[in-house]
């Protein structure tokens, strides 16, 4: 890329001072991107651009869960439907005005999540998966996610996701136990539950449930029953997350009762990823397993540092260009994301990720994956050497928290369960650390 438009793509025009402007059914009245601002000279020498995902974020629930830190908001509008056809137009919109950023490559993976986007019609995701093909070149085996709350479960509604081209689905269940999910604050049950993973099941080629363990009066029995439930539906893959008190949460607040102690959620860890593997699924990175060929095509995208354009209330990019990696923030309440959307300003912020900040921020995703990473993919993801992880990695290994090969960089076993504590040895250097540091690295250089 050169910084011009070769080939004008139907939704863009090359504008008069090499900025790309975006058409659409509404004027965009602030709908440029400057080309050449990314593709400026800079420190990276990215010799390729990494794959390309593009994630949607559908904002809405019907009731926001009390651990849930997401960018989520309960609807409560006087109208009792959702305003999907305008916040369909509005990701669109954004999309049109995004469009230059990733002109000529392809979409390996589309994921929509919220929120609850199983609260959109049918029509609603046809409308906009129709949208999205027609301007974004997606590849012909795409894999196109849509996340659903059992709660938002009817008969023929998976499929008709599935007919509008979603060929995978991520499902909610958190738990199979009634009253647990009551104290999560969750509208669906058990029996909604396991419904909507036969549906599932049925419609598309593959789909993922999601489990949580460590809940409030929770046992250890209690959880590795839980994931057998699961398990008894035969899921190409399973996701198993611990219970976390987020920040800001009502749960963080005002802790639930009963909630197991560190050392009983350790051994709950260890217990329910014994019952997954012992089941046939590969435990693939930290929360995920899969059977042979069901991995997370869009989640392995993050964790090998791939690019990703994230459009919707509160979404988050990260994009690579020859000499920059940069992140992008969009508008975060739904109201304000769909005006400034359909003004063509839909992105809040934008900041370039520093040299100094690339290495923490690759760890701290590719660690995550058991197999680890080739030191290669380091270089062609953030186009810095090997040597700017080097201290960290000698210190790691010493403490054998991770193991190094020619080939291969990947936690042990024992880094992979202490992965926190390893990736502290990767964090930026702050101002005083690098002054310390500065004759030691001299002499090394």
């Amino acid at each position: 890329m050169n910084g011009r438009v070769v080939s004008i793509h139907p939704q863009v025009e090359l504008a008069p001072s090499g900025s790309v402007t975006a058409l659409g059914a509404p004027p965009l009245q602030h709908a440029t991107v400057q080309l050449p601002h990314y593709m400026r000279a800079g420190t990276l020498q990215l010799q390729a651009l990494p794959p390309l995902a593009l994630y949607l974020h559908l904002p809405w629930c019907l009731r926001k869960c009390p651990y849930c830190d997401f960018n989520s908001h309960e609807w409560r509008g006087a109208e009792s439907v959702i305003p999907e056809e305008r916040y369909v137009q509005a990701l669109i919109a954004d999309l049109d005005v995004a469009l230059p950023l990733i002109w000529g490559r392809r979409v390996a993976s589309v994921f929509i999540g919220g929120g609850t986007p199983s609260l959109f019609s049918p029509d609603a995701i046809d409308a906009l998966l129709t949208q999205v093909r027609a301007r974004a070149a997606l590849m012909p085996d795409a894999e196109i996610t849509l996340e659903a709350n059992p709660g938002t479960f009817e008969r023929d509604r998976f499929a008709a996701y599935a007919q509008a081209g979603v060929n995978r689905l991520s499902i909610g269940v958190q738990s199979f136990d009634d009253a647990k999910l009551r104290v999560l604050g969750r509208i669906h049950d058990a029996a909604q539950a396991r419904a909507a993973i036969e549906e599932a099941r049925r419609v598309v080629p593959t789909f993922n449930i999601d489990l949580m363990f460590a809940l409030p009066g929770q046992s250890l029995e209690q959880a590795v029953a839980e994931v057998r439930q699961a398990l008894a539906h035969e899921p190409p893959h399973l996701s198993l997350y611990q219970l976390t008190l987020e920040p800001q949460t009502p749960f963080a607040k005002r802790p639930p009762k009963q909630l197991p102690d560190v050392e009983l959620a350790a051994d709950m860890q260890l217990a329910v990823a014994d019952a997954a593997q012992c089941a046939g699924l590969e435990r693939y990175e930290v929360s995920a397993y899969a059977r042979p060929g069901h991995h997370s095509r869009h989640n392995r995208n993050y964790w090998e540092f791939g690019d990703y354009l994230g459009l919707g209330a509160g979404a988050h990019s990260k994009l690579s260009f020859a000499h920059r990696v940069i992140r992008q923030t969009r508008w975060r309440q739904p109201e304000r994301y769909m005006q400034q959307a359909m003004s063509g300003a839909a992105m809040q912020a934008e900041q370039e990720v520093t040299r100094r900040e690339l290495p923490f921020e690759f760890m701290l995703n590719a660690l995550r994956l058991r197999e680890g990473f080739n030191p290669e993919l380091y270089t062609q993801r953030t186009g810095l050497p090997l040597s700017t992880l080097r201290s960290g990695l000698d210190h790691a290994g010493q403490l054998g928290l991770l193991f190094e090969t020619p080939r291969r960089i990947a936690a042990t076993p024992r880094g992979w369960e202490l992965l926190n504590e390893v990736l502290t040895l990767f964090l930026p250097p702050t101002e005083d650390s690098r002054r310390d540091a500065e004759p030691m690295t001299d002499s090394k250089a």
